[in-house]
């Protein structure tokens, strides 16, 4: 029989981590993060966001159940919608605009 675990995860923008951490009774996230070691492979950022399985914690005390999923976020470098943006203003294909598979139709 396999011992029950959960599992601490965490990307920075180098490197990756998912890292096993034994399942004990009453165990809560911040236990499993203090647990995983990941204190002394990353620096993290502070103060701590959580989540489980992408759901977000409002308590850091929070019970966890065995194979759970911790995962700890980061904020974001670049607003998602100026990404969007940016793209757009590179590809220009709008309503009142030809797209490109105009180009197709004249041959």
């Amino acid at each position: 029989m396999t011992a029950a675990m959960v599992w601490v995860a965490y990307a920075s923008p180098e490197q990756q981590f998912h890292i096993a951490v034994p399942f004990q009774q009453g165990m809560t996230a911040l236990e499993a993060i203090a647990l995983s070691g990941i204190r002394a492979q990353v620096q993290l950022p502070e103060p701590l966001n959580l989540g489980i399985f992408g759901v977000r914690l409002q308590d850091q005390q929070q019970l966890l159940h065995a194979g759970d999923r911790v995962e700890i976020y980061r904020s974001l470098t670049i607003n998602p919608k100026d990404i969007r943006r940016k793209r757009a203003a590179q590809n220009p294909v709008g309503r009142y605009m030809k797209s490109n598979r105009a180009k197709l139709w004249k041959e």
